[in-house]
């Protein structure tokens, strides 16, 4: 199926709010957003950057603000989409048409898409990396083969630290010797642990 054909089914589909994403998909497009479709919705661009994107569920329908945190929101309609998780996404959710004002709904569109031709987006702050605390019998199995501690040093951070966490979590003496032959030639492959599970 391709995205056209996916945007149709989406505001084709017989749904209690298919009369509310169409006027939310209609006040985007009198926007002169791109359509497009990501994440099993219609989303709406410009310059190639997402802006928003209309969604529909059992119990509301609405709009996803990709950067909405800039928004102004003088109407207080917005809320995190995902409390906790998202930092810039913000959401207005709606449970009828009546609810829908044409004028401000499109006012907001507007401002969101001067913000994103701004280039206002959330910088994600990384967290610093935490000392990687090898267990005791993966330093004693380094420490006595210099070639796994070559291969171990060059693996990146996270695959160092999969390795830690993989032998210091397992609770029985056996478990932690039987995980740590499993790793050796893993790690004098250069492989991480979870690599074959990656495509």
């Amino acid at each position: 199926m391709d995205r056209q054909e996916k945007i149709d089914n989406f505001y084709n589909e017989e749904h209690q709010y298919k009369t509310g994403v169409a006027i939310l998909r209609k006040l985007t497009l009198a926007c002169k957003l791109k359509e497009t479709y990501k994440w099993s919705f219609p989303t709406y661009t410009t310059q190639d950057k997402n802006v928003i994107a209309i969604c529909k569920f059992k119990s509301h329908f609405g709009i996803w603000f990709f950067n909405g945190v800039f928004l102004k929101d003088s109407h207080k309609v917005l809320e995190n989409a995902q409390e906790g998780k998202t930092k810039a996404m913000r959401h207005w959710k709606f449970s009828s048409t009546s609810e829908i004002d044409h004028n401000v709904v499109k006012a907001y569109i507007q401002e969101a898409i001067v913000n994103q031709k701004k280039g206002l987006e959330l910088k994600v702050e990384r967290k610093p990396k935490t000392k990687i605390v090898i267990p005791t019998h993966l330093a004693i199995a380094i420490e006595h083969n210099d070639d796994l501690k070559t291969a171990f040093n060059k693996l990146t951070y996270s695959k160092q630290k999969d390795y830690a966490e993989y032998i210091s979590t397992a609770k029985q003496e056996k478990t932690k010797l039987s995980r740590l032959e499993k790793i050796v030639p893993l790690i004098l492959n250069g492989l991480g642990l979870n690599d074959k599970y990656r495509r």
